[in-house]
């Protein structure tokens, strides 16, 4: 059974993740998400983001993000730090609704790596997915040379899955991809 779309004909809801909020993305955003993502080494842990990054680049992305939640096919939240609502990151859900599972992306801003903010982000995504959305599987990626984020990624419970050899090129470069994934079924960590 497909999930249930009429979910994205609301408002996009506020997430809590202990001293983070997980909230929609917003134009006042652009002027600091361009200076995070114009950071190139938050730039080369991703697959999409460009370095140099584009001036405007960032106001663009945030209008399409709204848009892609009207679509429900491109679900994705600002990483705020809750007490000053400080933009430290994004983290995204890209849904396929026949299948129900979704793809899970996020970036985080260098001056917060290392505290937290990744893993308490992508466990916040990880329920909603699960418990609201309805999903039975959700998967995530990183390049090798990036073990960090497989870090975070199996403190919020997924589980490693393997390496897919050079399925996508960066800068012109084939690129290896480590692959993980949890089930709904799967425990939780507490």
């Amino acid at each position: 059974m497909p999930i249930d779309t009429t979910l994205f004909l609301g408002a996009q809801p506020t997430l809590a993740a202990g001293r983070l909020a997980l909230r929609p993305l917003r134009p006042e955003d652009a002027a600091r998400a361009q200076g995070l993502l114009g950071d190139e080494e938050v730039a080369q842990q991703t697959l999409d983001i460009p370095h140099p990054y584009p001036e405007g680049e960032a106001a663009r992305w945030i209008s399409e993000r709204a848009a892609g939640w009207r679509a429900g096919k491109m679900l994705a939240w600002a990483i705020t730090v809750a007490e000053s609502d400080l933009l430290v990151g994004a983290i995204s859900l890209r849904p396929v609704s026949a299948h129900r599972r979704a793809e899970v992306g996020y970036w985080v801003a260098r001056e917060v790596w290392g505290q937290g903010i990744g893993t308490a982000a992508l466990r916040a995504i990880l329920a909603w997915g699960f418990d609201t959305l309805g999903l039975h599987r959700i998967e995530a990626h990183h390049w090798g040379e990036n073990p960090a984020s497989g870090r975070i990624m199996v403190k919020a419970g997924m589980r490693h899955e393997g390496r897919v050899r050079e399925p996508v090129f960066r800068d012109g470069v084939p690129r290896d991809l480590e692959l993980y994934g949890m089930l709904r079924s799967d425990p939780r960590p507490a």
